[in-house]
């Protein structure tokens, strides 16, 4: 089963080094791989629309209104990572997020978004394995302190990162190109 540990312990064996068991353990391997891991996770996360990843909600507005520009505002969820639409497809929504906020000016909003899914057992398994590619690259110098092994191993990840995106793409319907002036003004 997948784990954050099971991924950093995954990329120390890649590097020769020995696994860890815990975050909490008194080694240089795990305090290292506690410090960088949330990091990496978060960036990973942030990078590409993972269908893992992906949340709907409905908010309701605060009771504070923004003081201008619009009528009204948001709390954003506290696992947002990414916003990827506000409201239904085709909608044309103005908004803004500010801090921890959105503002629009609609009273109600269908949020779909990113979240900070710390389960990695629910991870895709090509999501794992860039996360390990990852982790590899970001522990591979304090590890063995070669920083061509760095180097190329973070060209790696950035080649399996693409893979994967492309896998995790096709995924999901193609995209149809209609209801719009434009395009349909051609033909």
């Amino acid at each position: 089963m997948n784990s954050s540990v099971s991924i950093c312990s995954n990329a120390l064996l890649a590097l020769g080094a020995h696994p860890i068991n815990s975050f909490d353990e008194d080694t240089d391997h795990a305090r290292l791989c506690s410090n960088l891991y949330p990091t990496v996770r978060n960036n990973l996360l942030r990078a590409h629309p993972w269908n893992c990843v992906i949340k709907r909600a409905v908010l309701s507005p605060v009771s504070t209104t923004p003081v201008f520009g619009f009528r009204f505002q948001f709390a954003l969820p506290g696992d947002l990572i990414r916003v990827m639409s506000v409201g239904e497809p085709h909608d044309d929504i103005p908004y803004r997020i500010e801090g921890n906020r959105l503002l629009a000016n609609i009273d109600t909003v269908r949020l779909r978004y990113t979240f900070r899914n710390e389960d990695e057992s629910t991870w895709d398994a090509s999501l794992v394995n860039v996360a390990e590619m990852l982790m590899q690259a970001k522990l591979a110098y304090a590890v063995t302190g070669s920083t061509s092994l760095r180097d190329s191993l973070a060209q790696e990840a950035s080649f399996v990162l693409k893979q994967a995106k492309a896998i995790d793409g096709q995924e999901e319907p193609a995209e149809i190109l209609d209801g719009y002036p434009t395009y349909e003004s051609r033909f």
